[in-house]
């Protein structure tokens, strides 16, 4: 391929293979994702240190914080609490249910980032699940599933501490331009998108997975009972450090010290003990898909095949407009986070397309929204955001399941953004 680097096409000929790996999965995605920095480096693509430093990237630790803050949830009794109240509002019906924490957990994501929630919809739910006979890989079992990352994913977006992506967007803009979009600018551009995509991507695996309504989930006999001195322990350590996630830009500490902060607080008031988080926690979907994640995403820049994909890309929507910039910016974005993480995606692209924006007399700001939620929809690979892969390592779908639903939902979703932004940025005046 002209104007492509040996190591590109190196990276290229991992990366075919490792796609093939992640959708078929003939061996543990854990392994595969493994693989990932095993590749890299008899490849010729990276060194010894930059493929495994991913590994324990500080996003990585930040992903482990939300799944050991899940398991102190459903050790204090929380997630029984919240199953008994979505119960007592939904009734035993599965669908209902289903559709309740979803989109009650997806709008929340915007504050409590997209990987939390995730984790915490994950945990009431699977009581139930196994309670009422659900087995695994049932329609009913993928619906239930994959409804929280998507929704989850969705919601993200809705604000700057949604998720990773929101923040790389916007600490690029501020960085390329010395443009900066505040935590309630973001809301007023971006919280229409997620309001809306949030309640659609669970109509949409409803459609693809037609789950079972004659299943019916336990009725809760007995009443929960008034709060424990644990769960309000529990509550307040995990409360003070979302706060501290929130307000972040005040104060500068990564979200991965904070958490571990939390996680050490957890044990230290006796919410949790080692032996908890060492018997309940994922390790492999952490350590190993996560980072696999991570490096891949990285290698794919400097390896110089996202620059040369990207150049090649955007000519194609160059002097059309900035709906035609802003839609194709959106879609490649869409697709190219499925390879990696989305925050790895959103760095990697901006400091091309931020420039081309400029260039179309387009203001960067489009441009930078659009991304951070663009990249939301990484709904193909498993590795592609974090609650893909907290939902998967439950094992009760396939990471074909997840493709296969992905691939109805990521084009509906992104009209929905396309027709956001035509809509209501032209009423706030942004284009």
């Amino acid at each position: 391929v002209d104007g492509l680097s040996p190591k590109a096409k190196r990276f290229l000929a991992a990366l075919v293979v490792l796609i093939f790996l992640f959708i078929a999965e003939p061996i543990p995605l854990e392994i595969t994702a493994v693989c990932i920095g095993v590749f890299l480096v008899v490849m010729g693509v990276s060194d010894v240190k930059n493929a495994w430093a991913p590994y324990m990237h500080p996003v990585v630790v930040f992903i482990m914080c939300c799944l050991i803050f899940a398991i102190s949830l459903d050790k204090a009794g929380i997630t029984k609490r919240l199953g008994y109240f979505i119960i007592k509002k939904a009734g035993s019906n599965v669908i209902k249910f289903t559709f309740i924490i979803a989109i009650g957990l997806g709008y929340a994501s915007s504050f409590m980032h997209d990987a939390a929630a995730c984790a915490i919809g994950i945990v009431t739910m699977l009581p139930l699940m196994r309670a009422s006979g659900i087995d695994p890989y049932s329609n009913t079992a993928k619906f239930m599933m994959l409804s929280l990352p998507f929704a989850c994913s969705c919601g993200g977006m809705g604000t700057l501490v949604g998720g990773g992506r929101c923040m790389v967007a916007a600490a690029f803009l501020k960085e390329f331009t010395g443009i900066e979009i505040t935590f309630l600018e973001w809301i007023k551009y971006c919280a229409p998108a997620a309001i809306l995509t949030v309640p659609v991507s669970v109509v949409i695996l409803y459609f693809v997975f037609r789950p079972d309504p004659g299943i019916r989930l336990p009725e809760f006999d007995e009443e929960i009972g008034p709060w424990t001195s644990l769960e309000k322990r529990t509550l307040v350590i995990i409360g003070l450090c979302f706060l501290t996630w929130l307000t972040k830009g005040f104060h500068g500490i990564h979200y991965s010290i904070t958490g571990m902060l939390a996680v050490g607080a957890l044990v230290l008031f006796g919410v949790l003990k080692w032996e908890d988080i060492n018997d309940n926690l994922e390790w492999g979907t952490a350590l190993f898909i996560f980072g696999g994640g991570i490096s891949l995403g990285l290698a794919m820049g400097y390896s110089g095949a996202a620059a040369y994909f990207a150049n090649l890309f955007f000519p194609l929507v160059q002097g059309n407009g900035w709906f035609v910039l802003f839609a194709g910016v959106g879609i490649f974005g869409a697709l190219v986070t499925n390879a990696m993480a989305n925050v790895a995606a959103a760095a990697l692209i901006l400091p091309i397309v931020i420039p081309m924006a400029r260039l179309e007399g387009v203001d960067p700001t489009v441009i930078a929204l659009c991304l951070g939620e663009a990249t939301s929809f990484a709904l193909l690979l498993v590795i592609g955001c974090p609650p893909n892969a907290i939902a998967y390592s439950y094992r009760y779908f396939k990471s074909s399941d997840l493709t296969k639903a992905g691939a109805v939902a990521t084009p509906i979703l992104l009209a929905i953004l396309f027709f956001v932004a035509a809509i209501w940025w032209k009423f706030l005046g942004l284009v």
